[in-house]
C-alpha cells in the first residue's frame, strides 16, 4: 500500500477552500488536512480557517464530502492551541472549539472516513514552575482531556496531538521554550498511560526533534505505531551557535549589551534555537535523512498520509503563492521515489489505491461545551 501525500492548509491561508482544492490538484496530492482555527483566536502564525465552524451541519458535511470526492481528495481537520494553560478565558474557548471540531468530524464520518481532529495540548506554566511541574501538567492534561476523549470516542472520532514544543509561544525573556506537552516522546507515552483510550494518537513532525538534536529515526523506533496516524513533511536546517550552545534557548538581552559583547540575541520569541524551517529538496539541504526516516516508517508498517506542512523560509515565509506552490511540488517530487513504485510515468501515486469518502449521512447533534461534559 502506498502512503498518500497531503497538504496541511495553513500554507494556503490566502485562499478559500475551493481555491485550495484547486491548488492541491495542481500540486498532485491526495488529501488536505483542513485548518479550522478560531477566527477570534490569539495565534497569528501559520493559521487558517477553511471551514465555517460556527454554522456547520449535516448539509455542510454532505457538501464537503461530495466536493472532496469530485476532486479525488481525502481530508482531516484541526486547530492547534493551548488547551491546558495560558489565559484562562482563551483556554476555555480553545477547549470548546476542540469540542466543536469533534462534532464536525463526526458529521464528516469520523474514523469511518479517517477524518481525525488535530490539536495541541499546550502547557500550564503556573503549574510548570512549581516543584514537580511536569507531573502536574500531565495530571492537568488528564483532567481536561479525559472527558474530551470520551466524548470523541462516543462519536467515533480520534484526536491527534502534534509534537511541536511551540518554542515561540512565550516571550524571549522566559527561560523555557517547552510550551506544548507532547513535544517529547516521553510525554506522549505517559499521556497514553494516563488515558488508555484508543481514540487518541499523534501527528509526528520530525523537524521539531531535529532542532532538539534528537534523531527522528530513533523516535519512530520507540513509538507505539498504533498511535501514529500522520507524518508532517517538514524539516530543519540547524545552524550551530558557539555563543549560546545547542541545549538552551537564546535569550533577549539589552541591545547595547549584545553589541558591546559581540554576541547574537533573540529578536523575537521564535528566534531562539538556531534553525531554519525547510521542505525536503527545496532550495537547500536539511538535517534529516529522509530515506532512513521513510524506511523505518515502512518497516514498522506505517500506512497513513505524509502531510506537507509548509512553513519553509524559502517557500511559505516568502508570502508568494508561486513559491508556496513550488515548495509543495518539490516536497512531492522528493518523497515520490521513497513512497511509490516505479512506473512508465515515473514514481507516482497509484490512483487505484484512492478510496472515496463514504456518504455517511449523519444526523445532527447539538453542540456541547466543557461545562456539559
Amino acid at each position: 500500500m502506498a502512503n498518500p501525500i497531503w497538504i496541511m492548509t495553513s500554507a494556503f491561508d490566502q485562499l478559500n477552500l475551493e481555491q485550495t482544492i484547486t491548488k492541491a490538484n495542481e500540486i498532485g496530492v491526495q488529501g488536505l488536512d483542513l485548518c479550522v482555527f478560531r477566527r477570534d483566536g490569539t495565534r497569528d502564525d501559520f493559521v487558517a480557517t477553511h471551514l465555517d465552524y460556527k454554522s456547520f451541519g449535516p448539509e455542510d458535511a454532505h457538501r464537503i464530502i461530495e466536493q472532496f470526492n469530485q476532486a479525488s481528495l481525502r481530508l482531516s481537520i484541526g486547530a492547534f492551541e493551548n488547551l491546558i494553560g495560558g489565559d484562562p478565558i482563551q483556554r476555555v474557548k480553545n477547549q470548546n472549539h476542540l469540542l466543536r471540531l469533534i462534532r464536525m468530524a463526526y458529521l464528516l464520518g469520523g474514523d469511518e472516513n479517517d477524518v481525525k481532529v488535530g490539536t495541541f495540548v499546550g502547557y500550564n506554566h503556573e503549574l510548570g514552575n512549581q516543584e514537580g511541574g511536569f507531573e502536574k501538567n500531565l495530571l492537568e492534561y488528564q483532567r481536561i482531556f479525559e472527558p474530551i476523549i470520551k466524548y470523541a470516542a462516543d462519536l467515533g472520532v480520534s484526536i491527534l496531538y502534534e509534537n511541536c514544543p511551540m518554542e515561540g509561544w512565550r516571550s524571549s525573556g522566559q527561560f523555557s521554550t517547552y510550551n506544548n506537552l507532547p513535544g517529547v516522546l516521553a510525554a506522549r507515552k505517559l499521556m497514553y498511560e494516563l488515558i488508555p483510550a484508543k481514540n487518541h494518537g499523534e501527528i509526528y513532525d520530525p523537524s521539531h526533534d531535529i532542532w532538539q538534536h534528537t534523531d527522528p529515526v530513533e523516535v519512530i523506533k520507540n513509538t507505539d505505531m498504533s498511535r501514529l496516524k500522520r507524518i508532517h513533511v517538514k524539516s530543519t536546517r540547524n545552524n550551530p551557535d558557539p555563543f549560546w550552545g545547542n541545549m538552551y534557548p537564546m535569550h533577549q538581552i539589552p541591545e547595547d549589551w549584545a553589541k558591546k559583547a559581540g554576541i547574537p540575541s533573540s529578536t523575537n520569541p521564535w528566534d531562539r534555537h538556531h534553525y531554519e524551517a525547510t521542505l525536503p529538496g527545496f532550495g537547500l539541504g536539511d538535517h534529516l535523512d529522509w530515506r532512513a526516516f521513510v524506511n523505518v516508517l515502512k518497516e514498522k508498517g506505517f500506512s497513513g498520509p505524509f502531510e506537507i506542512e509548509n512553513e519553509a523560509v524559502l517557500s511559505k515565509q516568502t508570502g508568494k503563492m508561486g513559491a508556496i506552490v513550488q515548495g509543495c511540488k518539490a516536497a512531492v517530487q522528493n518523497l515520490a521515489p521513497l513512497l511509490y513504485e516505479l512506473t512508465d510515468e515515473g514514481w507516482v501515486y497509484p490512483q487505484a489505491e484512492y478510496q472515496a469518502l463514504k456518504e455517511v449521512n449523519r444526523k445532527d447533534i447539538p453542540l456541547v461545551t466543557m461545562e456539559d461534559l
